[in-house]
């Protein structure tokens, strides 16, 4: 079966772990998906990267009824992890133009597509908090808020893998007498099997335990704030505290924090629906940014992806409300 090729979008999401790609009619009818691996330039090049997407995109569109290469869509919208800087999108910009898939590319992080997906318009401020933690903005005039969030040397501090670390840091001074007590120090390497944080240092340092498996310590940490620890409970405040932070810096460059807007919430970390970190956020927004209204996202970011390929090809909202009810139908 043949496609329409007038005005056919493609949209794509790319994380650090999987990527998800649709080709959309202007119209927003979903004409095919596919996925793929995760999108790391920093690890094998921004050449080799988007190699891989050409793989995942040429899939969605033989799933789309298309056949051989994939035409020259009408625009490309693609949200991209490590796209952290205007200087790495500009790159990721100019390797998608080459590829001949469209001459009209946007290249933007790829949390501008959760903030997407969590939006009725493209009007707000998201805070993703998962492996690490970054914020975004934007309004319906084109502005944007963002920072560089590329770690601590642009002033990040938190998100799963932070939260992991400070914990860790904590419950090796409580053992050693260096620190104050806290239940951190028993449930930390309980968690891997083991009975003190000395031999969980060993083990990690030995990498008997692989770094990767340091995010687990996140939900750990969760756990013991709950039951009341206040070493734990500290630093779900202070990751509610950088939360609240981000999005109401965000809300000023935009001059949206002294009237509603939505805050989007989204991410590992922030989905799980701490109490603990939550309620802290819901109270903080409250004294900072009164008007600010709380939303947590489920959507696929692709969703979002697509959303901002429907607003950047001049669709209408008939175009994106036919997207996000094939999306919340799955």
């Amino acid at each position: 079966m043949g496609v329409n090729l007038d005005g056919v979008l493609l949209a794509v999401d790319a994380g650090n772990s999987k990527t998800d790609v649709a080709v959309l009619a202007p119209d927003g009818t979903v004409l095919g998906t596919a996925r793929g691996g995760g999108f790391q330039p920093p690890v094998v090049g921004v050449a080799e990267a988007v190699d891989g997407l050409a793989e995942i995109v040429g899939r969605a569109w033989e799933a789309a009824g298309g056949a051989g290469l994939p035409p020259a869509f009408a625009h490309v919208t693609a949200c991209l992890a490590n796209a952290d800087l205007p200087v790495e999108e500009a790159a990721l910009a100019k390797e998608l133009l080459g590829r001949g898939w469209s001459r009209s590319v946007r290249v933007h992080n790829d949390t501008f597509a959760i903030l997407r997906a969590g939006l009725d318009e493209p009007r707000g401020v998201a805070v993703v908090c998962g492996a690490g933690v970054n914020c975004v903005g934007m309004t319906p005039d084109g502005r944007t808020a963002r920072f560089p969030a590329i770690g601590r040397i642009s002033g990040d501090w938190g998100g799963g893998g932070g939260l992991s670390e400070e914990a860790l840091w904590f419950a090796a001074r409580a053992e050693d007498g260096r620190g104050e007590p806290t239940e951190l120090a028993r449930a930390l390497p309980a968690h891997f099997g083991l009975g003190t944080m000395y031999a969980l240092i060993e083990a990690l340092h030995l990498d008997r335990i692989p770094h990767a498996r340091r995010h687990e310590l996140a939900p750990v940490l969760f756990r013991v704030a709950a039951e009341g620890d206040p070493v734990a409970l500290s630093l779900v405040h202070r990751m509610a505290d950088e939360v609240v932070a981000l999005s109401t810096v965000a809300l000023r460059r935009l001059g949206l924090l002294d009237e509603e807007a939505p805050v989007v919430l989204g991410g590992s970390v922030l989905a799980a629906r701490h109490p603990q970190l939550e309620d802290r956020i819901r109270e903080l927004l409250t004294e900072r940014a009164p008007k600010a209204a709380v939303r947590f996202v489920t959507a696929p970011p692709v969703l979002g992806a697509g959303l901002l390929a429907l607003d950047e090809y001049g669709a209408g909202p008939e175009a994106a409300e036919r997207l996000r009810a094939r999306y919340a139908a799955r």
